[in-house]
């Protein structure tokens, strides 16, 4: 999903669309990450999910961030969040029914579905 997809929406309809397409079953994969507020709401709703819906069982959720070395790309990346937020990233949410594990590397992620 492009983050251009999500932009415009404020932090709880961007929640809203994400975990309606997880219960749908889908596998989201986010261009950019959620601000933090936005994760820790997300896990909250989903535990508050969790029992009241037939097989819902939670969602696996994963950030690949570009971590670059230097003063400059430090300062750079500083400066492109503030204006456009954290694009260079790319998150993975999914049901917890599908994904069965996700596997977190330095440069890459491994998807484990069921």
């Amino acid at each position: 999903m492009p983050y251009g997809e999500i932009a415009s929406l404020g932090s709880a309809e961007r929640i809203k669309k994400i975990l309606s397409l997880v219960l749908a079953g889908k596998v989201v994969i986010l261009q950019g990450q959620l601000k933090a507020e936005e994760e820790s709401r997300l896990i909250e709703d989903t535990m508050a999910l969790i029992g009241h819906i037939s097989g819902f069982r939670g969602i696996e959720l994963a950030v690949l961030e570009n971590k670059e070395e230097g003063a400059g790309a430090k300062f750079k990346n500083s400066v492109a969040r503030m204006l456009i937020g954290q694009r260079n990233a790319m998150t993975v949410i999914g049901p917890a029914n599908i994904v069965k594990e996700i596997k977190r590397n330095p440069k890459k992620l491994e998807i484990l579905l069921k």
